[in-house]
């Protein structure tokens, strides 16, 4: 860990107003420590620093700093330097890696490969099963599963993370002492546990819009590759995806019905030649993994060769409701069925794994 003299300095450059990650990596590469300056005769101007930020290294917020060294001596805080052997070796290699990393949970964590999964906040039943299903094998397979702490996909990440007994890391567009969305206030408690919340923005840092990008960018940093569940075609999650190329990073993306707006995002991505994926498998072979298994498919929810287990009844039902939402009422159209037999048998379907209902009284096929 970087010493606790020298950490004033590394705090105070980083909260210097016109000094970002390119600026500071900048400044390091060319030999100037941090602390050095912040002495009254520093050569800053040579340098080639902005007046706005010659003017905050003239006049540095001692206060915002001690306020983060208070945050870190706290149990499970961590304040991790560019040049702590803690920082993840992953992060380190991107263009521009954050200078400091404000760490609450488990460090170590950073260390382990990780895999992104992101996406809509606003996904399908199916879409939200899928990155849990898919966090949770890959959890038990050893990744550690990081995402953003949103509601939607990210959530259902994370969960899927833990319930396969594995890590998950949040990293969040505040700092890291705030609990953003509130309703995730429990979820985040259980990653500190067993993971970390992760932010570049220091204890007590609201929420802002214009942070969320940078948030993004730091977890396709993190990661191996990111893979997106569901994305509109305006998602923050294809900023993740953006980042992730830029840095050499693998992107996968999950297609689905085309009729549904929360899969644009992910077909534009596979267009643009992203890895198409359909079972752990695929994740595994684009990530140039070996499998422990033997065979790997899908989630357990979604079986994909048992057909022959159904009724001729229940076959021909299945083939009849479509991968996109159908109103029941349609489907007593097609089917001829009375609404409480086909009730019964899409429950029975439903049980099975073969479909989901889905909000406005409809039922999707997922098998």
């Amino acid at each position: 860990m970087t010493k606790a003299c020298d950490l004033r300095y590394w705090l105070a450059l980083a909260q210097t107003p016109g000094v970002g990650a390119k600026t500071f990596k900048t400044l390091l590469e060319a030999g100037s420590t941090p602390g050095v300056l912040f002495e009254p005769n520093a050569p800053l101007r040579e340098l080639g620093l902005s007046e706005k930020a010659i003017a905050g290294l003239r006049h540095p917020d001692w206060q915002a700093v001690e306020r983060s060294l208070a945050w870190g001596s706290r149990p499970n805080c961590y304040i991790l330097t560019l040049n702590d052997s803690a920082y993840p070796p992953q992060l380190k290699e991107v263009s521009s890696p954050p200078p400091i990393l404000f760490v609450y949970g488990q460090p170590e964590t950073l260390r382990r490969p990780q895999l992104a999964i992101v996406g809509s906040r606003h996904p399908t039943a199916t879409g939200r099963q899928l990155a849990f299903d898919f966090a949770e094998t890959l959890a038990e397979l050893g990744f550690v599963i990081t995402s953003g702490l949103a509601i939607g996909i990210d959530g259902a990440a994370h969960q899927g993370a833990l319930a396969g007994g594995g890590q998950t890391i949040a990293v969040v567009g505040t700092g890291p002492d705030l609990v953003y969305p509130p309703q995730h206030r429990n979820l985040m408690a259980e990653i500190v546990k067993k993971g970390a919340i992760v932010s570049e923005f220091p204890p007590g840092t609201p929420v802002r819009a214009k942070h969320f990008p940078r948030r993004n960018r730091l977890i396709a940093g993190l990661s191996m590759g990111t893979l997106v569940v569901e994305a509109g075609t305006k998602s923050g999650s294809l900023i993740t995806a953006r980042f992730a190329l830029e840095e050499g990073r693998e992107v996968m993306a999950i297609p689905g019905s085309i009729h549904n707006p929360q899969s644009k995002g992910c077909h534009a991505l596979i267009r643009q030649g992203a890895k198409l994926i359909e079972t752990v498998e695929d994740i595994l072979e684009a990530l140039n993994f070996t499998s422990p298994r033997s065979t790997l498919t899908a989630p357990a929810s979604y079986p994909t060769e048992s057909n022959n287990e159904l009724s001729t009844d229940y076959q021909d039902l299945l083939s009849k409701i479509d991968y996109a939402p159908v109103p029941i009422d349609r489907l007593v159209e097609i089917t001829g069925l009375s609404l409480q037999e086909l009730s019964s048998m899409l429950l029975v379907l439903e049980l099975e794994g073969y479909v989901t209902a889905v909000s406005g009284g409809c039922y999707q096929r997922i098998c």
